[in-house]
Protein backbone atom coordinates (compact mmCIF):
# COMPACT_ATOMS: atom_id res chain seq x y z
CA UNK A 1 0.00 0.00 0.00
CA UNK A 2 1.18 3.17 -0.51
CA UNK A 3 1.11 6.35 1.24
CA UNK A 4 -1.38 8.04 -0.92
CA UNK A 5 -3.77 5.16 -0.24
CA UNK A 6 -3.60 5.83 3.68
CA UNK A 7 -6.37 8.14 4.65
CA UNK A 8 -5.21 11.76 5.87
CA UNK A 9 -3.78 12.15 9.31
CA UNK A 10 -5.30 14.86 11.15
CA UNK A 11 -3.27 17.79 11.11
CA UNK A 12 -4.34 18.39 15.08
CA UNK A 13 -6.43 16.60 17.70
CA UNK A 14 -9.66 16.28 17.10
CA UNK A 15 -10.84 18.50 20.05
CA UNK A 16 -14.60 17.89 19.67
CA UNK A 17 -14.40 14.29 20.68
CA UNK A 18 -11.90 14.96 24.00
CA UNK A 19 -14.24 17.98 24.83
CA UNK A 20 -17.94 16.65 24.30
CA UNK A 21 -18.02 14.85 27.15
CA UNK A 22 -16.97 17.16 29.75
CA UNK A 23 -19.65 19.41 28.12
CA UNK A 24 -22.45 16.41 29.00
CA UNK A 25 -21.06 16.68 32.48
CA UNK A 26 -21.81 20.14 33.03
CA UNK A 27 -25.15 19.36 31.88
CA UNK A 28 -25.59 16.34 34.34
CA UNK A 29 -24.62 18.32 37.11
CA UNK A 30 -27.06 21.20 36.58
CA UNK A 31 -29.96 18.87 36.62
CA UNK A 32 -28.39 17.21 39.33
CA UNK A 33 -28.82 20.44 41.23
CA UNK A 34 -31.96 21.88 40.27
CA UNK A 35 -34.13 18.45 40.76
CA UNK A 36 -33.86 19.64 44.31
CA UNK A 37 -35.89 22.51 43.41
CA UNK A 38 -38.05 20.67 41.36
CA UNK A 39 -42.11 21.40 42.83
CA UNK A 40 -40.93 23.69 45.10
CA UNK A 41 -42.22 27.27 43.42
CA UNK A 42 -38.09 28.97 43.35
CA UNK A 43 -37.49 29.15 40.05
CA UNK A 44 -34.71 31.56 40.36
CA UNK A 45 -32.96 29.01 43.35
CA UNK A 46 -33.22 26.59 40.63
CA UNK A 47 -31.50 28.48 38.35
CA UNK A 48 -28.96 29.48 40.78
CA UNK A 49 -28.12 25.68 41.68
CA UNK A 50 -27.73 24.55 37.69
CA UNK A 51 -25.46 27.65 37.17
CA UNK A 52 -23.23 27.48 39.66
CA UNK A 53 -22.71 23.87 38.74
CA UNK A 54 -22.19 24.51 34.69
CA UNK A 55 -19.47 27.38 36.27
CA UNK A 56 -17.90 24.50 38.40
CA UNK A 57 -17.42 22.23 35.15
CA UNK A 58 -16.50 24.49 33.24
CA UNK A 59 -13.91 26.47 35.72
CA UNK A 60 -11.80 23.24 35.38
CA UNK A 61 -11.98 23.30 31.38
CA UNK A 62 -8.84 23.82 29.22
CA UNK A 63 -11.16 25.84 26.53
CA UNK A 64 -11.39 29.63 25.49
CA UNK A 65 -15.07 29.48 25.83
CA UNK A 66 -17.65 32.61 25.04
CA UNK A 67 -21.19 32.30 25.58
CA UNK A 68 -22.86 34.07 22.93
CA UNK A 69 -26.36 32.22 23.12
CA UNK A 70 -27.55 32.87 26.77
CA UNK A 71 -29.65 35.08 29.36
CA UNK A 72 -29.36 39.23 28.88
CA UNK A 73 -28.72 40.60 32.57
CA UNK A 74 -31.27 41.27 34.87
CA UNK A 75 -30.87 42.76 37.91
CA UNK A 76 -30.41 40.16 41.10
CA UNK A 77 -31.13 37.58 38.93
CA UNK A 78 -28.76 34.19 38.83
CA UNK A 79 -28.06 33.20 35.14
CA UNK A 80 -25.03 32.81 32.65
CA UNK A 81 -25.17 35.74 30.57
CA UNK A 82 -24.37 36.45 27.25
CA UNK A 83 -20.42 37.57 26.97
CA UNK A 84 -19.11 35.88 30.10
CA UNK A 85 -15.90 33.56 29.29
CA UNK A 86 -16.03 30.27 30.51
CA UNK A 87 -13.04 28.04 30.69
CA UNK A 88 -9.38 28.18 31.72
CA UNK A 89 -8.73 30.84 28.62
CA UNK A 90 -5.01 29.62 28.72
CA UNK A 91 -2.82 30.71 25.74
CA UNK A 92 -3.70 28.20 23.11
CA UNK A 93 -6.70 26.85 24.26
CA UNK A 94 -9.57 25.65 21.30
CA UNK A 95 -12.29 28.43 21.33
CA UNK A 96 -15.59 27.76 21.36
CA UNK A 97 -19.04 29.67 20.61
CA UNK A 98 -21.25 28.65 23.68
CA UNK A 99 -25.48 28.65 23.21
CA UNK A 100 -26.82 27.23 26.87
CA UNK A 101 -30.05 27.35 29.08
CA UNK A 102 -29.01 26.00 32.31
CA UNK A 103 -32.98 25.32 32.86
CA UNK A 104 -34.90 25.55 29.79
CA UNK A 105 -37.99 25.52 31.41
CA UNK A 106 -37.74 27.05 34.83
CA UNK A 107 -41.41 27.62 35.69
CA UNK A 108 -41.93 23.96 34.75
CA UNK A 109 -39.72 23.15 37.42
CA UNK A 110 -41.08 25.45 40.12
CA UNK A 111 -44.90 23.91 39.28
CA UNK A 112 -43.56 20.26 39.55
CA UNK A 113 -44.02 19.63 35.76
CA UNK A 114 -42.71 17.98 33.18
CA UNK A 115 -40.79 19.30 29.79
CA UNK A 116 -37.16 20.56 31.62
CA UNK A 117 -34.10 19.97 30.66
CA UNK A 118 -30.19 21.43 31.06
CA UNK A 119 -28.87 22.46 27.55
CA UNK A 120 -25.54 23.64 26.15
CA UNK A 121 -24.54 23.59 22.13
CA UNK A 122 -20.86 24.58 20.97
CA UNK A 123 -19.15 24.88 18.08
CA UNK A 124 -15.42 25.52 17.62
CA UNK A 125 -14.33 29.17 16.44
CA UNK A 126 -11.91 28.38 12.94
CA UNK A 127 -8.37 30.36 13.67
CA UNK A 128 -9.55 33.85 12.72
CA UNK A 129 -12.92 33.53 12.41
CA UNK A 130 -15.20 35.73 14.42
CA UNK A 131 -17.88 33.85 15.59
CA UNK A 132 -19.31 30.67 14.79
CA UNK A 133 -23.13 31.04 16.49
CA UNK A 134 -25.26 33.93 15.49
CA UNK A 135 -26.83 35.73 18.07
CA UNK A 136 -30.68 36.77 17.14
CA UNK A 137 -31.19 40.14 18.61
CA UNK A 138 -35.02 39.74 19.03
CA UNK A 139 -36.91 38.23 21.92
CA UNK A 140 -39.11 35.74 20.51
CA UNK A 141 -39.03 34.22 16.48
CA UNK A 142 -41.66 32.29 14.59
CA UNK A 143 -40.24 28.89 13.91
CA UNK A 144 -41.20 26.07 12.04
CA UNK A 145 -38.75 22.78 12.90
CA UNK A 146 -38.91 19.40 10.93
CA UNK A 147 -37.17 16.15 10.30
CA UNK A 148 -34.12 14.97 7.80
CA UNK A 149 -37.05 13.65 5.45
CA UNK A 150 -38.88 16.35 5.34
CA UNK A 151 -36.00 18.33 4.54
CA UNK A 152 -35.26 16.02 2.02
CA UNK A 153 -38.44 16.56 0.49
CA UNK A 154 -37.58 20.25 0.78
CA UNK A 155 -34.31 20.33 -1.16
CA UNK A 156 -35.79 17.72 -3.93
CA UNK A 157 -38.98 20.15 -5.07
CA UNK A 158 -37.11 23.66 -4.91
CA UNK A 159 -36.63 24.99 -2.01
CA UNK A 160 -40.06 26.67 0.11
CA UNK A 161 -40.90 29.09 2.76
CA UNK A 162 -42.52 27.32 5.57
CA UNK A 163 -42.95 30.55 6.85
CA UNK A 164 -44.97 32.30 4.20
CA UNK A 165 -47.21 29.52 3.58
CA UNK A 166 -50.18 28.84 4.82
CA UNK A 167 -50.22 26.30 7.79
CA UNK A 168 -52.50 23.71 6.62
CA UNK A 169 -50.16 23.77 3.19
CA UNK A 170 -46.82 22.90 5.31
CA UNK A 171 -48.70 20.06 7.07
CA UNK A 172 -49.77 18.47 4.12
CA UNK A 173 -46.19 18.86 2.40
CA UNK A 174 -45.16 17.35 5.36
CA UNK A 175 -47.68 14.19 5.10
CA UNK A 176 -46.33 13.90 1.65
CA UNK A 177 -42.65 13.71 2.58
CA UNK A 178 -43.38 11.01 5.51
CA UNK A 179 -45.97 9.19 3.37
CA UNK A 180 -48.81 9.91 5.86
CA UNK A 181 -52.39 10.78 5.81
CA UNK A 182 -52.93 13.96 7.16
CA UNK A 183 -54.90 13.16 10.06
CA UNK A 184 -51.33 10.93 11.34
CA UNK A 185 -49.16 13.86 11.02
CA UNK A 186 -48.64 15.16 14.88
CA UNK A 187 -47.46 18.71 15.56
CA UNK A 188 -46.40 20.08 18.64
CA UNK A 189 -46.50 24.08 20.28
CA UNK A 190 -46.58 25.48 23.19
CA UNK A 191 -50.03 26.43 25.16
CA UNK A 192 -50.14 29.93 24.41
CA UNK A 193 -52.33 33.03 23.76
CA UNK A 194 -50.60 33.62 20.60
CA UNK A 195 -50.97 30.27 19.11
CA UNK A 196 -54.32 30.49 18.80
CA UNK A 197 -54.29 30.80 15.37
CA UNK A 198 -52.15 27.79 14.72
CA UNK A 199 -54.16 25.40 17.14
CA UNK A 200 -57.73 26.20 14.78
CA UNK A 201 -55.77 25.76 11.72
CA UNK A 202 -54.26 22.59 12.85
CA UNK A 203 -57.49 21.38 13.94
CA UNK A 204 -59.34 22.26 10.65
CA UNK A 205 -56.38 20.06 8.60
CA UNK A 206 -57.53 16.75 11.11
CA UNK A 207 -53.94 16.88 12.20
CA UNK A 208 -52.58 15.38 15.20
CA UNK A 209 -52.15 18.61 18.04
CA UNK A 210 -49.79 17.91 21.07
CA UNK A 211 -49.02 21.09 23.53
CA UNK A 212 -46.23 21.78 26.07
CA UNK A 213 -46.89 24.39 28.83
CA UNK A 214 -42.90 25.29 28.23
CA UNK A 215 -39.74 23.51 26.36
CA UNK A 216 -39.51 24.62 22.90
CA UNK A 217 -35.98 23.66 22.86
CA UNK A 218 -37.03 19.96 23.36
CA UNK A 219 -40.03 20.40 20.95
CA UNK A 220 -38.25 21.79 17.89
CA UNK A 221 -35.60 18.66 18.08
CA UNK A 222 -38.27 16.28 18.75
CA UNK A 223 -39.43 15.92 14.72
CA UNK A 224 -35.72 15.36 14.09
CA UNK A 225 -35.95 11.87 16.71
CA UNK A 226 -38.17 9.17 15.32
CA UNK A 227 -39.12 8.09 18.20
CA UNK A 228 -40.61 11.34 19.70
CA UNK A 229 -43.78 10.52 17.60
CA UNK A 230 -43.83 14.40 16.30
CA UNK A 231 -43.36 15.27 12.96
CA UNK A 232 -43.53 19.54 12.71
CA UNK A 233 -42.98 22.10 15.51
CA UNK A 234 -44.46 25.32 15.13
CA UNK A 235 -45.03 28.27 17.06
CA UNK A 236 -43.57 31.69 18.27
CA UNK A 237 -40.57 31.10 20.73
CA UNK A 238 -37.78 32.39 22.26
CA UNK A 239 -35.05 33.48 19.71
CA UNK A 240 -31.73 32.02 22.04
CA UNK A 241 -33.59 28.84 22.12
CA UNK A 242 -33.85 28.76 18.35
CA UNK A 243 -30.08 28.88 17.75
CA UNK A 244 -30.04 25.62 20.91
CA UNK A 245 -32.35 23.74 18.51
CA UNK A 246 -30.31 24.75 15.68
CA UNK A 247 -27.24 22.88 16.91
CA UNK A 248 -28.89 19.92 17.69
CA UNK A 249 -30.72 20.03 14.17
CA UNK A 250 -27.83 20.20 12.52
CA UNK A 251 -26.64 17.04 14.25
CA UNK A 252 -29.28 15.19 13.20
CA UNK A 253 -29.85 16.19 9.53
CA UNK A 254 -33.30 18.02 10.26
CA UNK A 255 -33.64 21.69 9.93
CA UNK A 256 -35.77 24.84 10.81
CA UNK A 257 -36.67 28.19 9.57
CA UNK A 258 -37.00 31.00 11.64
CA UNK A 259 -37.78 34.65 11.54
CA UNK A 260 -37.51 37.45 14.11
CA UNK A 261 -40.97 37.74 15.72
CA UNK A 262 -41.92 41.02 17.99
CA UNK A 263 -44.58 41.23 20.38
CA UNK A 264 -44.32 44.71 20.37
CA UNK A 265 -43.78 47.87 17.94
CA UNK A 266 -41.26 48.93 20.69
CA UNK A 267 -38.78 46.42 20.57
CA UNK A 268 -39.25 45.88 16.43
CA UNK A 269 -38.40 49.49 16.02
CA UNK A 270 -35.19 48.77 18.46
CA UNK A 271 -34.17 45.80 16.26
CA UNK A 272 -34.62 47.74 13.34
CA UNK A 273 -32.45 50.53 14.48
CA UNK A 274 -29.79 48.05 15.71
CA UNK A 275 -29.68 45.21 12.20
CA UNK A 276 -31.85 47.08 9.86
CA UNK A 277 -35.41 45.96 8.23
CA UNK A 278 -34.15 43.72 6.11
CA UNK A 279 -32.66 41.70 8.49
CA UNK A 280 -35.77 41.37 10.69
CA UNK A 281 -37.49 39.58 7.80
CA UNK A 282 -34.66 37.31 6.90
CA UNK A 283 -35.37 33.77 6.86
CA UNK A 284 -33.12 31.95 8.36
CA UNK A 285 -31.89 28.13 8.65
CA UNK A 286 -29.74 26.03 10.93
CA UNK A 287 -26.76 26.51 8.79
CA UNK A 288 -27.69 30.20 9.10
CA UNK A 289 -27.53 30.01 12.93
CA UNK A 290 -24.71 27.89 13.63
CA UNK A 291 -22.05 27.97 11.11
CA UNK A 292 -19.46 25.86 9.86
CA UNK A 293 -18.93 22.39 10.27
CA UNK A 294 -18.49 22.13 14.32
CA UNK A 295 -21.49 21.82 16.34
CA UNK A 296 -22.21 19.85 19.55
CA UNK A 297 -25.32 19.24 21.39
CA UNK A 298 -25.75 18.18 24.44
CA UNK A 299 -28.60 17.95 27.36
CA UNK A 300 -29.84 16.24 30.38
CA UNK A 301 -33.71 15.63 31.32
CA UNK A 302 -34.58 17.61 35.18
CA UNK A 303 -38.33 16.38 34.35
CA UNK A 304 -39.93 14.05 31.74
CA UNK A 305 -39.95 15.74 28.02
CA UNK A 306 -40.49 14.55 24.48
CA UNK A 307 -36.68 14.11 24.24
CA UNK A 308 -35.22 13.10 27.64
CA UNK A 309 -36.65 11.54 30.97
CA UNK A 310 -35.76 13.77 33.93
CA UNK A 311 -33.79 12.55 37.09
CA UNK A 312 -34.87 9.68 39.00
CA UNK A 313 -33.85 9.52 42.77
CA UNK A 314 -33.28 6.01 44.18
CA UNK A 315 -32.38 5.94 47.81
CA UNK A 316 -28.70 6.91 47.59
CA UNK A 317 -28.30 6.71 43.94
CA UNK A 318 -29.55 8.95 41.14
CA UNK A 319 -29.96 8.45 37.33
CA UNK A 320 -30.06 10.77 34.35
CA UNK A 321 -30.46 10.43 31.23
CA UNK A 322 -28.61 12.61 28.74
CA UNK A 323 -28.27 12.86 25.12
CA UNK A 324 -24.86 13.79 23.52
CA UNK A 325 -24.89 14.88 19.16
CA UNK A 326 -22.00 15.58 17.48
CA UNK A 327 -22.35 17.15 13.73
CA UNK A 328 -19.32 16.22 11.88
CA UNK A 329 -19.45 12.53 12.56
CA UNK A 330 -23.19 12.61 13.22
CA UNK A 331 -22.60 10.62 16.04
CA UNK A 332 -25.83 10.60 18.61
CA UNK A 333 -25.51 9.15 22.41
CA UNK A 334 -27.77 8.68 25.11
CA UNK A 335 -26.30 8.46 27.99
CA UNK A 336 -28.07 7.02 30.74
CA UNK A 337 -25.74 7.46 34.00
CA UNK A 338 -25.87 6.53 37.37
CA UNK A 339 -24.51 8.60 40.36
CA UNK A 340 -23.91 7.25 43.76
CA UNK A 341 -24.36 10.64 46.04
CA UNK A 342 -22.09 8.88 48.75
CA UNK A 343 -19.18 9.21 46.20
CA UNK A 344 -20.43 11.85 43.88
CA UNK A 345 -18.78 14.76 44.06
CA UNK A 346 -20.17 18.17 41.79
CA UNK A 347 -17.72 21.00 41.27
CA UNK A 348 -19.61 24.20 42.20
CA UNK A 349 -18.37 28.16 41.70
CA UNK A 350 -18.63 29.22 45.44
CA UNK A 351 -19.72 33.18 46.04
CA UNK A 352 -22.20 32.87 42.56
CA UNK A 353 -25.69 34.33 43.47
CA UNK A 354 -25.26 35.39 46.84
CA UNK A 355 -29.28 35.06 48.29
CA UNK A 356 -29.59 32.66 46.07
Amino acid sequence: MNDSDLPPLRSSLDLERLLEFEFVRATENAALQAIHWLGRGEKERADAAACRAIYGVFDLLDVRAQVVIGEGIKDNAPGIFVGEQLGTWRPHAPRFDIALDPIDGTSNIAKGLPNSIAVIAAAQVPDGAPSAMKNIPSFYAHKIAYGPAVKKALEGRGDRCFLDMPLFEVIAFVAGALGKHQRDVVVMTMDRTRHGDIVTEVRKTGAALRMISDGDITAAVAPSLPESGVDLYVGMGGSPEGVLAAAALKCLGGDMQLRMWFHNKEHRLEVENEVGINETLRVFRSDDLVIGESALFCATGISDSALLPGVKLIGHRVETHSILMRARSGTVRRIHASHLLDKKVVPLREGAFPGF
